[in-house]
């Protein structure tokens, strides 16, 4: 069968990875002519280490203000605080550092500071609207002016992606803001700066990259060039997840699963659509405040179980790129996803994990990222 297709390359200008994050930062700040950035931080990361220091001091006069009060799921409340920050610094670049919630409401602030939007009830007129092709898009609006650089901190890969996801707290529900201009312009993958994420957190946002790259594969719609950077990347967070389990000062791994989490936002990048593990994880995120990661954790092996009569010959590519040919991929992915159920769990959780079922106990199965 012929394919066909259409790949849209997006607004984003560079990647930069292996290299000290406040570095790149600040470079990308002279490139652009920045006079007055905006850094959107994360909380704990500012409170607890020097990372956020050091980029404010790379950035010398050209730093103009921080925000760090961007809770998880991205809240509407927060986007509209963050916006006024960024007016009261005339900030004409947004500099990022931290998880997706801070990557994405940095993304709303763009749509805010160019159409004004000061209130969370104004943030209704721009929810998406369908396209004489069907495509969701922005409704007409101005486009975001103010740049965005982000450095993230997780592997949740939110940053490669013109959406920006936004908690309604009337409601509860996860809305996805989109413009073509709000993918940020420079991503910087640095592993140094993701030691100091919880264990809990890069594992279980690395399982969220491993869902990208497998429903990617598997949908209906997948296509070449998007299943060429789905495989490698699923086959790299395979081994590198293990190997940040082991050691998490291993930097080398930490970037294989950085890169295996740029590579798995190849299929959404080229418009695959996701599958119901996605679907089903927003709708649980918003209303229970679970981490996407975790419900990646909990849906995808039963997703990929459900769809097999529909699509097992895209699982067996699943299953060779995470090192099991001929294997079940629905049982290679319950073991690794059971692995990561308990192997990510916070610590004010871990005494629930005689909740998990007996099949996800050490030993049965496939080793994770075994070849």
């Amino acid at each position: 069968m012929v394919h066909s297709g259409r790949i849209a390359f997006g607004e984003m200008e560079v990647v930069v990875f292996g290299r000290p994050a406040a570095e790149v930062v600040a470079e990308e700040a002279r490139q652009r002519d920045a006079e007055r950035v905006l850094v959107m931080a994360s909380s704990t990361l500012n409170r607890t280490t020097d990372e956020v220091t050091k980029v404010r001091r790379a950035l010398s006069n050209r730093f103009a203000g921080l925000f760090d009060r961007m809770p998880p799921h991205t809240p509407r409340r927060a986007v509209i605080e963050a916006a006024a920050a960024a007016r009261e610094a005339q900030a004409d670049l947004i500099a990022t550092i931290g998880g997706g919630s801070v990557t994405d409401g940095a993304k709303a602030v763009q749509l805010c500071l160019a159409n004004d939007i000061r209130s969370v009830e104004a943030l209704d007129h721009y929810r998406p609207v369908k396209g004489p092709d069907g495509a969701l898009g922005p409704p007409p609006c101005n486009a975001p002016a103010v740049p965005q650089v982000t450095v993230p901190t997780t592997l949740s890969a939110g940053e490669f992606s013109a959406i920006a996801g936004v908690t309604d707290e009337r409601s509860r529900v996860k809305e996805l803001f989109r413009h073509p201009r709000i993918i940020p312009r420079a991503v910087v993958l640095d592993p140094a700066v993701t030691v100091y994420t919880p264990e809990w957190l890069w594992l279980s946002t690395g399982i969220r990259a491993v869902d990208h790259c497998v429903e990617g594969i598997c949908s209906g719609e997948a296509n070449p060039y998007a299943d060429a950077q789905a495989l490698h990347g699923l086959a790299l967070l395979c081994r590198g997840l293990p190997r940040v389990k082991a050691d998490t000062k291993d930097l080398a791994a930490r970037l294989d699963c950085q890169i295996g989490s740029w590579l798995s936002m190849g299929p959404l990048a080229s418009g695959v659509p996701m599958g119901a593990s996605h679907g089903i994880g927003y709708v649980l995120g918003a209303v229970f405040d679970i981490p996407h990661g975790h419900t990646s954790c909990i849906m995808l092996p039963a997703v990929m179980r459900w769809n097999k009569p529909a699509n097992a010959e895209r699982q067996a590519l699943v299953a060779a790129a995470m090192g099991h040919p001929g294997a079940d991929a629905g049982d290679v992915a319950r073991h690794v996803h059971c692995w990561a159920r308990h192997a990510a769990q916070p610590r004010h959780r871990q005494d629930r994990a005689g909740e998990f079922h007996a099949d996800c106990r050490a030993g049965d199965g496939h080793p994770v990222g075994a070849a």
